[in-house]
């Protein structure tokens, strides 16, 4: 990881989620978007001491349900969707 890995992610996603609309427009996704930012927070996870690792999960969880809220599972893509990287398995616009 790189200094401020965890904050960069966390603002790729209050970006996203503050643009209007109930879907994601597929420019959140444009490299670096938010499937990358939730890349690094789950590499952050593995590293990160056990209290810090909680707060960020509770941070994680919220994130991953607005995400899962403003995304379509990807219906050619059902096998990954029990995948430890489920969020690439999400469709980015309507």
């Amino acid at each position: 990881m790189w200094p401020n890995a965890v904050a960069k992610a966390l603002s790729c996603f209050e970006w996203a989620f503050e643009e209007p609309g109930r879907y994601l427009d597929a420019s959140a996704f444009d490299s670096p978007g938010v499937g990358d930012a939730r890349d690094d927070l789950e590499w952050a996870m593995l590293y990160l001491p056990p209290r810090a690792k909680r707060d960020l999960g509770r941070l994680i969880t919220r994130i991953d349900e607005e995400f899962e809220r403003r995304t379509l599972p990807e219906p050619n893509y059902n096998e990954w969707a029990t995948t430890r990287w489920w969020w690439w398995t999400r469709m980015r616009e309507r």
